[in-house]
């Protein structure tokens, strides 16, 4: 290892805006039991499918129907 390093050319990491921010979030045991089966499936970590299926709904602007009756 050298004494000293030189970040004077060093620039900011360009994907920091993309970095994932960790939540605590409840869900139902039916629903995480769906997504790790399907992580086996497809060799995805579940919590990577949950992300990649909410990120699927935001980008197409689905919304639920919600009627409370």
């Amino acid at each position: 290892m050298r004494k000293e390093y030189d970040f004077s050319r060093s620039r900011k990491n360009p994907y920091a805006s993309q970095l994932k921010k960790q939540i605590t979030i409840r869900l139902d045991e039916d629903a995480i039991t769906y997504f790790k089966k399907i992580s086996d499936q497809v060799g995805i970590p579940y919590q990577s499918l949950i992300n990649l299926y909410l990120r699927d709904c935001a980008a197409s602007n689905r919304k639920l129907n919600l009627q409370w009756k």
